[in-house]
């Protein structure tokens, strides 16, 4: 019989007593897939940036109030999802006259991935949260509910749903 020990914990309270190399690999291990997942919701490379650097100032904050019930990295994703919520109600607020005309952030990615990523888009938002968390992001499906505060059962359905609509998007489009 195995210990489950959860190393998250032990590195929240190294960084809580203010252990510099605990924040480092803290950072070191969940930036990556943090902004990966405000890329896929903002599609600009510098502000997806400044969302995820947002998100970690925004844990290190309240990181002497943090209550450590499960992965760590659920609660990086609420905070990225609200970050990335109020950045698309702020943009629909922009008049047209004040976007950019391009886009400040050009993907050096292959046709597939920029057909893929219209896929995604083309989702409702909610199957579209739901998808990037699972397809993306990797998450359990259990951890979505957790993140996305909405029954099991619930993200089941829309992994579901995702699945056939990015399916046929994609047979469309010959991938």
């Amino acid at each position: 019989m195995g210990v489950n020990v959860d190393l998250d914990f032990f590195t929240v309270q190294k960084m809580r007593m203010g252990d510099e190399r605990a924040f480092e690999e803290f950072v070191r291990k969940y930036y990556p897939g943090i902004l990966k997942y405000c890329q896929i919701h903002v599609k600009d490379y510098g502000y997806a940036e400044d969302m995820t650097q947002e998100t970690f100032m925004r844990f290190f904050q309240t990181l002497k109030g943090y209550r450590h019930y499960g992965k760590l990295a659920n609660y990086l994703y609420v905070i990225a999802g609200n970050l990335c919520r109020d950045y698309h109600r702020k943009r629909k607020e922009i008049p047209y006259q004040e976007l950019p005309e391009t886009p400040a952030f050009i993907p050096e990615d292959t046709e597939e991935r920029i057909v893929l990523g219209t896929a995604f888009d083309r989702l409702p938002e909610e199957l579209r949260e739901t998808a990037v968390l699972f397809f993306g992001q990797e998450c359990k499906q259990k951890d979505i509910a957790r993140i996305l505060e909405i029954s099991l059962s619930l993200v089941k359905y829309r992994i579901k749903r995702a699945r056939e609509l990015l399916t046929a998007y994609l047979e469309k489009e010959g991938l």
